[in-house]
């Protein structure tokens, strides 16, 4: 049954950088220092939780650099092998490697000039952490198969939601190299510290979906929006998308009711089977599961059905050992 009281869009003035839109105060200083830092040459670590908005931070610091006018170029360092990782970012030369029938260049020769954002560099695997260490110091690197060395100028900036310095005393991470990556860290905080934004951004994306004529909507149901509010979003903003375009996917009408939204914000959880209560793991790896089999085995559409990258969902697929 549709929810008798609904809630109109209320007057929303945003902030806005380069894509970055907020209305919480303590984004506004995250935004001065983007823009101070953006002005020196220094190596940028973005600290923040996956679905925050890192890449928009790594792209507003190359928009108001001297660099601007220069490339802007991103890999994500959780979601290849080794051996293709390597070719993505240093290139390769002809017969590096079956397949490789012509030289090909990497990320940083086509980023000469402007920027390189690597996300998730805390899972750079170790054999390739030295490789990306030259580069910071030298400017230089040598593609996969080749001999002679390569000179770059690039800006790097990288972005991680694990403490590096934890990674290091696990031996995961080499702590020369986490020195250059972490000449200045910007902190960026999680959907739920935001002020404001929540509400706000639910509107903002409203106002986009409406813009695609799936449906029109002009308000949610008081429930719908108590759920929204309350919740703590996991995901981030990129949850909050998904949630808003699964409404106007699976809604009609005007009003965005709560049955519309994902079963996390009604508040449904998995019940327990026989053997006993269910741990918070088992909870995760009954999501994890009942969404690769909504989406028929593929990840992409699996981990966009839960709010969270691919590289997220590669890693607790990892974790809970599911195939």
């Amino acid at each position: 049954m549709m929810s008798q009281k609904s809630v109109s869009r209320p007057n929303i003035r945003f902030h806005e950088l380069h894509g970055i839109l907020t209305v919480a105060p303590q984004m506004l200083k995250l935004f001065e220092r983007i823009q101070r830092v953006a002005q020196t040459e220094a190596t940028v670590l973005i600290r923040g939780p996956s679905g925050a908005g890192k890449e928009l931070v790594a792209n507003a610091l190359h928009q108001l650099s001297p660099r601007d006018k220069g490339p802007f170029r991103a890999l994500n360092c959780a979601t290849l092998t080794e051996e293709l990782l390597a070719s993505e970012l240093f290139g390769h030369v002809r017969g590096a490697f079956t397949g490789a029938v012509r030289d090909r260049k990497g990320l940083f020769a086509l980023a000469d000039g402007g920027t390189v954002f690597l996300d998730e560099i805390a899972e750079l695997p170790l054999g390739l952490q030295a490789r990306l260490l030259r580069v910071l110091q030298e400017r230089s690197f040598i593609p996969v198969g080749g001999s002679r060395s390569q000179h770059v100028d690039v800006r790097v900036v990288s972005a991680t939601n694990k403490a590096l310095r934890h990674q290091v005393e696990q031996g995961l991470f080499r702590e020369d190299l986490m020195y250059r990556v972490r000449v200045v860290v910007l902190f960026l905080p999680p959907l739920v510290e935001r002020s404001g934004d929540v509400e706000a951004l639910t509107w903002h994306f409203i106002d986009r979906f409406n813009a695609k004529g799936w449906r029109h909507v002009e308000g949610l149901s008081a429930d719908a929006r108590e759920a929204i509010c309350n919740y703590d979003w996991p995901g981030n903003i990129r949850e909050l998308e998904n949630n808003i375009q699964q409404a106007f996917a699976l809604g009609e009408g005007p009003i965005i009711q709560l049955d519309e939204l994902t079963p996390e914000l009604q508040g449904e959880e998995p019940s327990p089977g026989a053997e006993g209560p269910i741990t918070a793991l088992d909870m995760e790896r009954g999501r994890l599961l009942k969404a690769l089999n909504e989406a028929g085995g593929r990840k992409g559409e699996a981990a966009d059905a839960l709010g969270m990258s691919r590289s997220t969902l590669w890693r607790k697929l990892r974790f809970h050992r599911i195939t």
